[in-house]
């Protein structure tokens, strides 16, 4: 397992869908560097949908660039998450087939929570197994 914790470099959310009600539908590209540990940085696409009270939920695909025990190269990942007002969790899965490099053939799992409080830190623990 890899507990990394990404910057937030930029967070580009537009909506694309309003309601009376006060939900909306969003859209948000983020871009993510790395601090330190080995991997170079992500990007983060995800479509959202806010409810009235603002808790939210969505789905999304990351690409991670780095190294991972020593290997260099590339991987996406894909999952859901929720925001209930305080946290904002996600799980994702390593998308078959899309590694690259040293980590072509790469799966596992990541995991994301993170509150207000961590901002402008983006927490990611990984749960990666290489070939």
């Amino acid at each position: 397992m890899l507990s990394t914790r990404f910057d937030i470099k930029s967070w580009d959310e537009k909506p694309y869908r309003e309601q009376p009600d006060g939900a909306k539908f969003a859209r948000a590209e983020v871009v993510l560097a790395g601090t330190g540990d080995g991997l170079d940085g992500a990007t983060w696409e995800a479509l959202l949908y806010y409810a009235p009270d603002g808790t939210s939920t969505f789905v999304g695909q990351m690409q991670i660039t780095g190294e991972v025990d020593g290997r260099t190269g590339s991987f996406a990942m894909q999952g859901t998450g929720s925001y209930d007002g305080t946290t904002a969790r996600m799980a994702l899965t390593v998308i078959p087939g899309s590694g690259t490099g040293d980590l072509a053939g790469v799966s596992g799992t990541a995991e994301h929570a993170s509150t207000h409080d961590d901002y402008p830190h983006f927490p990611l623990n990984l749960d990666v197994d290489l070939p």
